[in-house]
């Protein structure tokens, strides 16, 4: 029988087991957020630094842009693992310590800086879907001085177990051996909105656009048309809707998510996380990468047109021409005006 000094033993190792899990909720609320802060937690916004500046979480901390910052302007993929270390460790971003990531309600880039610090090592790490406008409605404070952490010195070794290369898509996808969700747009999908070499979708692919874990999924668009106020539309649905939208999925099954390069499919596999799909990968370089490879099937194929895309970069550029010379009459016009003393005629 287990000594009284065993048992205060196991109470103990059960408490830190209870209060400290070793992987976090993938999406958490403004409460959550606070009492992560409460233990120690990082909190990073990534947004760009303009916004970050017009107010953030007190104490989280920024690199500007992650989306920018963090990937390759051409290809999108994460740019070099020794630069991701300087970024990350000069703003005191240590993926082996909690981390809570935000951004705006609903931002998918919240979504791709959990994703890139699972990518680089990170457990424990967690979304605030709600954002900033969410913390501010839930009665907290903001602050606009820049936050600032110690620097940490990282020495990080990337993950490609918890992503789908495109290699293995091309050979998993011929094979039906993997379920895959496209996060892009009906448009991106059927080939209609061509935003790589070729347009189209990975043959077998359930479309389900990411704003569809939205409680409105035209909440952009009606913002943009102004007729809502705010974005509270772009609040995460209920656990029944989000059930009901991927019940065509099993969850044991290994599912790969993709979209234009990652982002909007990051926040797609933290979802299905939620919903208990354990086998989960984001395709990184998705349809980018995926588009690029001419020998890989796709079905609604349609190819970029470069005349078309020049022809109307021209018509651009004439309008804009028109538009300067008026201004600059206008501009003349208005000096010459100015020079010519009242009452005269100049």
């Amino acid at each position: 029988m287990p000594t009284r000094a065993a048992w205060q033993y196991l109470l103990i190792l059960a408490a830190a087991l209870f209060a400290a899990p070793s992987i976090a909720a993938p999406i958490v609320d403004a409460a959550a957020v606070k009492a992560a802060q409460a233990r120690g937690a990082i909190v990073w916004d990534v947004r760009a630094t303009p916004l970050y500046r017009k107010g953030h979480i007190p104490g989280a901390v920024s690199i500007g842009d992650a989306g920018t910052v963090l990937r390759n302007a051409v290809t999108e993929d994460f740019i070099e693992t020794a630069q991701v270390e300087k970024i990350l460790g000069n703003a005191g971003i240590d993926p082996a310590r909690e981390v809570i990531v935000y951004a705006d309600r609903g931002n998918p880039y919240a979504y791709f800086g959990r994703f890139a610090l699972q990518y680089y090592g990170a457990q424990k790490v967690s979304v605030f879907h709600e954002g900033i406008e969410g913390w501010q409605e839930a009665g907290n404070a903001v602050e606009t001085a820049d936050a600032q952490r110690s620097a940490v010195a990282l020495k990080l070794t990337p993950r490609p177990d918890l992503i789908a290369s495109t290699e293995d898509v091309v050979a998993r996808a011929k094979t039906g051996a993997v379920q895959i969700i496209d996060a892009r747009t009906a448009g991106e999908y059927l080939g209609n909105d061509v935003r790589a070499i070729r347009g189209g979708h990975i043959p077998g692919a359930l479309n389900i656009p990411y704003e569809q874990n939205w409680k409105d999924p035209e909440t952009n668009a009606k913002m943009s048309r102004r007729q809502v106020p705010d974005n509270k539309g772009a609040g995460l649905a209920s656990s029944d809707a989000l059930k009901s939208l991927y019940a065509k999925l099993d969850p044991n099954k290994e599912t790969v998510v993709y979209c234009q390069s990652g982002v909007r499919a990051s926040e797609t596999a933290a979802v299905l996380e939620t919903l208990g799909f354990n086998k989960v990968k984001v395709y990184d370089s998705s349809w980018l990468g995926y588009a690029a490879r001419l020998d890989a099937p796709a079905e609604r194929e349609t190819f970029f047109n470069v005349g078309a895309m020049n022809g109307k970069l021209a018509s651009m550029q004439r309008k804009i021409d028109e538009l300067e010379r008026m201004i600059g009459e206008l501009h003349s016009n208005h000096t010459a005006k100015a020079a010519c003393p009242a009452g005269k005629v100049c």
